[in-house]
């Protein structure tokens, strides 16, 4: 009979999870499967998405972004994750600094914290926690696509409103809100 302590069962699992390099690769090679970008449905008016079955226990998304259209600001709470763009040309904003995770509303921001990134077919970026981004399809006439993997699977999403250098929580969805 084997006996298993709680904290044997959760370094264990701490030693299954996937990396976010492996969330990377995985997210690459797929990006790479030519039938299965082709197979996602596109709508000319909003994204598109289809769930995937993500290494190790994670999350991961094939995501069809129309002209114009992206995400907002957002984190993926206590998410690790990734994304690779597959078609076209995606590019991420970010914020290169460590948030408080909880108990506020509203944060002035530095004036040296934002990133930008052009994520052209086949390039893409791995993420820690609490990671604040926005992506975006900036062409006016060409879909792109990308594949995403996160793990643990997403608890939720903080969204946030950005005027200048204050950033706002408006919004915390759980995975009821989007799947």
């Amino acid at each position: 009979m084997s006996v298993s302590s709680p904290a044997a069962a959760s370094r264990a699992a701490a030693a299954a999870a996937p990396t976010q390099a492996e969330l990377l690769d995985f997210a690459r090679r797929t990006a790479a499967d030519a039938a299965l970008i082709a197979s996602l449905p596109l709508d000319p008016e909003g994204r598109t998405w289809v769930r995937l079955a993500g290494p190790g226990g994670s999350e991961a998304w094939l995501i069809g972004w129309p002209p114009g259209t992206g995400t907002g600001w957002h984190d993926h709470a206590e998410s690790v994750g990734a994304f690779v763009t597959a078609a076209g040309e995606l590019k991420e904003n970010s914020l290169a600094a460590r948030l408080p995770t909880d108990g506020w509303k509203t944060l002035e921001l530095a004036d040296d914290v934002d990133r930008e990134r052009r994520l052209p077919a086949g390039r893409g970026r791995a993420f820690g926690r609490h990671h604040v981004h926005e992506v975006l399809n900036e062409s006016p006439d060409r879909h792109a696509v990308s594949v995403h993997a996160y793990y643990p699977p997403l608890p939720q999403i903080r969204r946030y409103s950005r005027g200048g250098q204050t950033l706002r929580l408006e919004q915390v969805e759980r995975p009821e809100d989007w799947q």
